[in-house]
């Protein structure tokens, strides 16, 4: 049996998605900035894609920009929007993912920018009254915090973000990438001045996400060169992704509670045979908690003599896809710096297992199964 158990990093494409993309990749060839016709329906075709997922997110076709994914979107937002608004202050977390941080990062060393980090604790979740006296003696500040953490899969409580960022006048920005497709956002009932979604992570291509930016929050192009995506993102667009990306978020969106439904009870199902089968077995961040985590996402410590990259090769020899944390940290000797904030479980190993609608009960017994042979138990 081959089990993908690294959804979190990366989903299957949907075949619905890719049916869809094949006539555009076959012979949508056409240049959407070209004024013959062949250039017009292409433009056409990215524009009805465009509608489609303002309609799915409830917001207006002119604030949805595409982009390469999630990171060039928080790139774009956060990096133009600390420049050009002259920000002094970014408030975020230390269990962001790199996309943002970094961004943080290289505001700091290049443009003196002050970097507060919002305290959480051992399981990883944010001190809001922290947040609220950040903002109110940060004033001239960015606040960015995801909707749903790629590691330990914390559901943040955006929603009373939002409003703590309103009552205080801050720009608000949330890293959506593993909420998008899989939870309902009505940003029609959210105050927020920008979110990110990238289509690989719920079942559409790799290589195309999106920006969602208020039409009341202006910022300047992030890629030069074109005006293209109305004078924001120079570059002739993807579109046979934008395509993909559309059908992937109506598919996600329409099939949305019986997806979650059937996830949920597959890591419910895994929480219980790793509980009867692995004595001393740990769970990190609030993953466990399926009212307060993604239902994707299972983040587990593991009594294990064995190390972290020894463990995850055990597994992959025996056709397991898992991870130790977010895929664009992996092979690093860092480690993880989502699970370096949270609570240590010595001697165990931490691995993530992250489900799709993809995946079934079978793969968890064959998982279980092969867990305690790696453990010899």
């Amino acid at each position: 049996m081959n089990v993908y158990f690294d959804n979190a990093a990366t989903t299957p494409i949907d075949r619905a998605v890719l049916d869809k993309m094949l006539p555009y990749l076959e012979n949508g060839f056409g240049n959407p900035s070209s004024i013959h016709k062949r250039g017009r329906e292409i433009k056409s075709v990215i524009e009805k894609s465009r509608t489609k997922i303002a309609t799915l997110l409830s917001c207006e076709p002119g604030e949805i920009f595409f982009t390469s994914g999630g990171t060039e979107a928080d790139n774009m937002f956060i990096l133009n929007t600390v420049i050009e608004k002259k920000i002094d202050t970014i408030i975020t977390t230390k269990l962001e993912h790199h996309a943002v941080l970094h961004c943080c990062d290289f505001l700091e060393k290049t443009y003196n920018k002050n970097i507060k980090y919002i305290e959480t604790d051992g399981k990883g979740i944010i001190d809001l009254s922290h947040l609220e006296s950040l903002v109110k003696s940060n004033p001239n500040s960015l606040v960015s915090v995801m909707h749903g953490n790629n590691e330990i899969g914390n559901l943040n409580d955006i929603k009373s973000i939002s409003k703590i960022c309103q009552q205080y006048e801050v720009i608000l920005h949330s890293d959506t990438v593993q909420t998008v497709g899989h939870y309902d956002i009505n940003l029609n009932e959210l105050n927020i001045h920008g979110i990110v979604g990238s289509a690989h992570k719920f079942h559409g291509p790799k290589g195309v996400g999106f920006l969602y930016l208020n039409n009341k929050h202006k910022i300047s192009p992030f890629i030069h060169g074109g005006s293209q995506e109305r004078n924001m993102r120079g570059g002739t667009e993807n579109i046979y992704g934008i395509v993909g990306l559309a059908e992937a978020l109506e598919l996600s969106i329409s099939n949305m509670e019986n997806h979650s439904k059937k996830i949920e009870n597959i890591k419910s199902y895994m929480i219980d045979e790793l509980c009867k089968n692995i004595d001393g077995v740990k769970f990190n961040g609030q993953s466990s908690e399926l009212d307060k985590s993604l239902y994707t996402v299972l983040n587990v410590s593991i009594p294990s003599r064995s190390d972290q990259q020894m463990f995850l090769f055990n597994l992959d020899i025996n056709n397991i896809a898992a991870s130790a944390g977010s895929a664009c940290t992996s092979g690093s000797e860092i480690g993880s710096h989502v699970l370096a904030e949270v609570k240590k479980y010595e001697g165990h190993v931490p691995v993530r297992f992250s489900f799709s609608k993809m995946n079934n009960k079978e793969e968890v017994d064959y998982t279980i199964k092969k867990l305690c042979e790696i453990l010899d138990i």
